[in-house]
């Protein structure tokens, strides 16, 4: 197994090094347009095996060539957002960067799963899909993971529960238009319903739709790299140990939940064929309809974008 991060900032070089230490690859390349820096973090991850007890050969490179017959492709390349920029306003900045990075990947792997990082996620999904020609199963959105992520933090603070016990589901777009979705949501089977009051699940919700920004916020010149890392590191070893596992992703929806040819975060099937089923689950009307507009937030972006994808 070979799996190339493109991106050697902060969410690339994290989850390269979580890739490394899981050893869920035999090699990992880190690559960067910047001289020196993915050389330099790849030799400096690669060392610390000797602490960590793995042997995964990690080495950095601003070539495409040393990404040659790549089985997994994670893409964390892209600008960042600062405090008062949307999703949105990185679009078609950020689009040109993802059609270069698909373009020039795929001319050295024949038939990699790609898996999104770069934001606005949804957009940038369709954007790789469109410049790779891979089927759609093969290229995935880290959306739905992050976003379910912190959900299920705020509700375990929030609660002073285990984490661990937190079931819960967040779909839609990776954005302010996502859909936390609470029926589905219970702590070791106990609907939140029956734990908090309205007031507070509906700031919770809120906490979560806002939560990339809150961290923003913080940080003044960066964003979150941690909790992003871990979720696209956990879609990985789903794919690499071919798990099966139930979580919610961005992927091309087509006629499910009434929405029509969109990448959008659906509870998907995730194993070594990339995403291997979509689950259409009950929803109320009112959680239908958001994510229907959320869906429908994509697609306008998506169409936004058809002179730079025919170019």
């Amino acid at each position: 197994m070979k799996i190339t991060v493109v991106g050697a900032g902060n969410v690339g070089a994290t989850a390269a090094l979580r890739i490394a230490e899981k050893q869920l690859a035999k090699e990992v390349v880190l690559i960067d347009i910047v001289e020196g820096i993915p050389q330099g973090k790849a030799l400096d991850m690669y060392e610390s095996g000797a602490v960590g007890l793995f042997d995964t050969q990690v080495s950095g490179s601003n070539d495409y060539k040393d990404s040659a017959d790549s089985d997994i492709i994670l893409i964390t390349a892209g600008l960042a957002r600062k405090p008062g920029m949307t999703r949105e306003d990185l679009l078609n900045k950020n689009a040109a960067i993802i059609k270069d990075v698909t373009t020039q990947v795929m001319k050295y792997s024949a038939n990699p799963i790609i898996i999104m990082v770069s934001n606005p996620l949804d957009v940038m999904t369709f954007v790789a899909w469109s410049a790779s020609g891979l089927p759609k199963e093969r290229v995935i959105g880290m959306a739905g993971v992050l976003d379910t992520a912190r959900y299920k933090s705020f509700i375990a603070e929030a609660l002073d529960v285990s984490m661990q016990d937190v079931s819960a589901l967040v779909l839609g777009g990776h954005g302010d238009s996502m859909v936390p979705i609470v029926n589905y949501t219970n702590v070791s089977g106990i609907p939140l319903t029956e734990l908090l009051p309205q007031d507070k699940i509906d700031a919770l919700v809120e906490r979560t739709r806002n939560g990339g920004i809150e961290i923003v916020n913080y940080l003044k010149t960066g964003s979150a790299f941690y909790a992003p890392a871990a979720s696209a590191v956990e879609m990985i070893e789903a794919i690499v140990k071919d798990k099966k596992r139930v979580i919610p992703c961005t992927t091309l929806v087509e006629g499910q939940y009434g929405i029509e040819s969109v990448f959008c975060g659906v509870p998907v099937k995730l194993g070594k064929n990339g995403v291997e089923q979509i689950f259409e689950i009950n929803l109320s009307a009112s959680e239908l309809e958001a994510l229907q507009v959320s869906a429908a937030l994509v697609d306008e972006n998506c169409k936004s974008l058809t002179a730079l994808l025919a170019s």
